[in-house]
């Protein structure tokens, strides 16, 4: 068996060619980061990432401290922009859709030295890279060989549809209006049993219990002949929409109560939604080969009627109580739930 001297020797001899050859090949490129932090709209859940520079040090901080990391002296890390030096490659391919024609961009970076801003990476903090106009982020690094000593990091540009989710201009982040037209926000306030996330949007490993809701898009109908306008330009519609509730983490009595608190909720508050079914609670299986159990995971659809102005009334009176998450509400002001 070689000594740890011998390992670390046969490293350097692979690595350094490996490396002479990447800094050849990129003609000592670099590739500008810049961080973002991520901000929950209050009323509906929607997620945005705010560049960095415009959010205060305590509102960076805390967004660390969902890493792992906590700072001693209530400074940051690293700063708000990294140039990195390594090998840049994309290949692109266009993608003809319905609603669009983009061309999909795959993103390797390829690093001499592992990327320690990156280690925060998570459920608050990300970064942007940029090289001749586009925009890229990773989502995992891959096929890292040690004894070469160099590291792929790959992802995908920012999709066209979704550059409006990076905040470049504070301006442009709108808290007084929802994104949804569905009845999302009603479904994030019923949270006295756990947190309820949007589907699609549930916080990184986040631990059980906790329930995501998914609005099938093609249920949502309209009830009445036409919507009412107000004089103020006000739009009131009557409709109906199935809503699909996904639990983790619950006994069976807990379900039940949870389905219970519901119904009690349209009876008690009759103007906001009702039901028009009678969901049944289901268990679902989830397994992980490696432990050789299932999940504590139930569903149940249930179908409501409701008037989408009165959502978002809803929305607006109840903007403290949604997901848990950090809620950037200015550039200089963290609030948090329950606050």
């Amino acid at each position: 068996m070689p000594s740890i001297a011998e390992s670390y020797d046969s490293q350097g001899k692979l690595a350094a060619p490996l490396k002479a050859g990447l800094e050849t090949l990129s003609d000592n490129q670099t590739i500008r980061f810049t961080r973002y932090v991520k901000a929950v709209l209050p009323l509906d859940g929607f997620v945005f990432w705010i560049r960095s520079d415009l959010a205060s040090q305590a509102q960076i901080c805390q967004c660390y401290q969902y890493s792992g990391f906590v700072p001693k002296d209530g400074t940051a890390p690293y700063g708000n922009v990294v140039d990195i030096p390594g090998s840049f490659h994309y290949a692109s391919e266009v993608v003809q859709e319905e609603d669009q024609s983009i061309a999909v961009n795959k993103i390797i970076f390829t690093a001499e030295q592992p990327i320690q801003e990156f280690n925060f990476i998570g459920p608050h903090i990300m970064y942007i890279g940029e090289f001749e106009g586009i925009r890229f982020a990773f989502n995992h690094r891959k096929w890292f060989y040690k004894q070469a000593d160099i590291y792929h990091y790959e992802g995908h540009a920012v999709f066209p549809a979704l550059e409006t989710q990076l905040i470049d201009d504070i301006s442009q982040l709108d808290l007084s209006n929802v994104v949804v037209s569905n009845s999302l926000p009603i479904w994030l306030t019923l949270n006295k049993f756990m947190p309820m996330y949007p589907s699609y949007l549930v916080l990184d490993n986040v631990e059980p219990p906790y329930a995501s809701v998914h609005i099938i898009p093609e249920s949502t109908q309209a009830i009445a002949e036409r919507p009412q306008w107000g004089p103020t330009g006000t739009h009131s519609q009557l409709v109906k929409e199935k809503v699909r509730i996904t639990l983790y983490g619950l006994r069976n009595f807990n379900a039940l109560d949870f389905q219970d608190y519901v119904f009690q909720y349209s009876l008690d508050n009759p103007s906001v939604f009702g039901v028009m079914n009678m969901p049944v609670m289901q268990d679902l299986k989830r397994t992980q080969s490696e432990l050789l159990v299932i999940a504590q995971k139930k569903q149940f659809e249930i179908e409501i009627n409701y008037y989408q102005l009165r959502v978002r009334e809803i929305a607006r009176q109840l903007i403290l109580h949604c997901i848990p998450e950090i809620i950037v509400q200015s550039p200089v002001e963290v609030i948090q739930p329950g606050d």
